[in-house]
């Protein structure tokens, strides 16, 4: 399985990359596949069946909502979110959808959107949508959003598929070790090594051009949310803090003693984090790295590299991203990336080890210095449970983004102050954070059925 960094950096909207972003895909991806069966113009109904995770938290992620907007023909890449809502309400009041944004077919939300407790074999991410003419039934397919926006079908998931995708890499690793032992046979950083990968699908120059992009995305993402008040929507009633705490970073920005303590710099990474993922809550437009609900940690660190590193330069960027991609990429292979499955280890640990491993690429690291980076940040996120309160990404999932950060940025200066010699090697952390996830209750897996998720209701 060839994975590339764009698979793990995607511009998408919030607020989740599997409950949202995932499902949006495959509603996408099923009409696509009704229009190359030259079905469209003979459906008279779709059905949509939500499964597991899907069903139990997917009000609180939007995964209706984004459904209906993929079988419209939108993707999560493409679609403007400031259409989603208005899009919605004249389904409702007019009980029509229009399939693939041209033919309009009855759609009863009561009738036609179902919802399942029962979780399907393969993941609990599971979705099936069927097509019926007038009378009979012209296609369905199941789909299961396996992570970070990753969608397979059925016919994927009884081959044991976990992508399409099997592209030959001339530097292929399923392992930190093999990684590490690649690195050091080409006399090459991991940042070089995952360029020469990713040059397996595009010129270096898209390359570059396209991990910019992502930046720039990942900056508008935190302007945006740094300019934005009032409450998130879900029935919380959660305050967005970035913008008062952004207010009060910028009077105070001629302090230079401030400005240069621990404390100022932690503040900036905490804004950072904070502005992205109250944007994510609110179904805005940002980068899924690697999957939403963990999005604000390598957007706020790579801030603080390039606010506080004299000299930090595009091409910093580049190399960024693509260290940290490497750590997401023997994350997703050896155990995954999805709440739903490992708990919030998957996500918000996965992304604070490739932010570690991304700032230490940055600053210099060796190889092994890199890889300590990135075994730190994941070890001390190992056993973290997913149970947002409410089905909704907010608590504690917007704070939980910032200390993650936070832990990134010391995970890099650990290793950085060491050698690269250590007691845990990454695989085994990422190793034991799939053990973790298997030997972990349900209901700490994205359900809302454990955890802070209910003891943070008042009886």
């Amino acid at each position: 399985m060839a994975i590339s960094v764009f698979d793990l950096f995607k511009i998408g909207i919030g607020p989740s990359s599997s409950h949202t972003v995932g499902p949006m895909r495959a509603a996408h991806d099923f009409v696509e596949e009704l229009r190359q069966r030259d079905l469209v113009e003979r459906v008279a109904r779709i059905e949509v069946k939500l499964f597991g995770s899907l069903s139990a938290t997917g009000k609180g992620h939007a995964t209706d909502r984004a459904v209906i907007m993929g079988l419209m023909g939108e993707r999560p890449d493409r679609i403007d979110p400031a259409i989603v809502t208005p899009c919605i309400e004249e389904l409702l009041e007019t009980n029509t959808l229009m399939l693939d944004g041209r033919l309009a077919i009855p759609f009863l939300w009561t009738r036609d959107l179902q919802w399942y407790e029962e979780c399907l074999p393969y993941h609990p991410n599971a979705m099936t949508l069927v097509a019926h003419g007038h009378s009979e039934e012209l296609w369905r397919n199941t789909f299961y959003s396996v992570g970070g926006g990753f969608v397979i079908d059925e016919g994927q998931a009884e081959r044991g598929e976990l992508d399409q995708d099997s592209t030959v890499l001339p530097y292929d690793f399923n392992s930190a070790a093999e990684l590490m032992a690649l690195c050091r046979m080409h006399d090459m950083r991991i940042s070089e090594l995952m360029l020469e990968n990713e040059k397996a699908w595009r010129s270096e120059a898209e390359i570059r051009d396209g991990l910019w992009q992502i930046w720039q995305a990942m900056q508008a993402c935190v302007d945006k949310g740094l300019q934005q008040e009032g409450v998130l929507p879900g029935g919380l009633n959660v305050k967005r803090r970035a913008a008062a705490l952004h207010r009060r970073l910028l009077a105070t920005r001629d302090d230079q003693s401030l400005i240069a303590s621990t404390f100022g710099a932690m503040d900036w990474v905490n804004v950072f984090a904070l502005a992205v993922n109250e944007e994510n809550a609110a179904g805005g437009r940002m980068v899924t790295a690697p999957t939403n609900g963990a999005a604000g940690i390598i957007p706020a660190v790579l801030h603080y590299y390039m606010k506080f590193q004299p000299g930090a330069c595009e091409r910093d960027v580049v190399d960024f991203l693509l260290a940290a991609g490497a750590v997401g990429i023997l994350c997703k292979k050896n155990a995954s990336i999805s709440g739903a499955e490992v708990g919030c280890q998957g996500e918000v640990g996965s992304a604070c080890a490739m932010a570690a491993a991304g700032l230490a690429e940055v600053m210099g690291g060796s190889v092994a210095q890199v890889e300590n980076a990135a075994e730190i940040g994941l070890e001390h996120n190992l056993g973290l449970t997913c149970d947002p309160v409410g089905g909704l990404v907010q608590v504690p999932c917007i704070e939980r983004n910032a200390i993650a950060s936070v832990k990134a940025i010391n995970a890099a200066q650990m290793s950085l102050r060491g050698d690269g010699e250590h007691f845990i090697s990454l695989d085994k952390a990422i190793r034991t954070m799939r053990d973790t996830g298997r030997d972990m209750q349900d209901k700490y897996k994205e359900t809302s059925r454990g955890g802070l998720a209910v003891n943070a209701i008042e009886c």
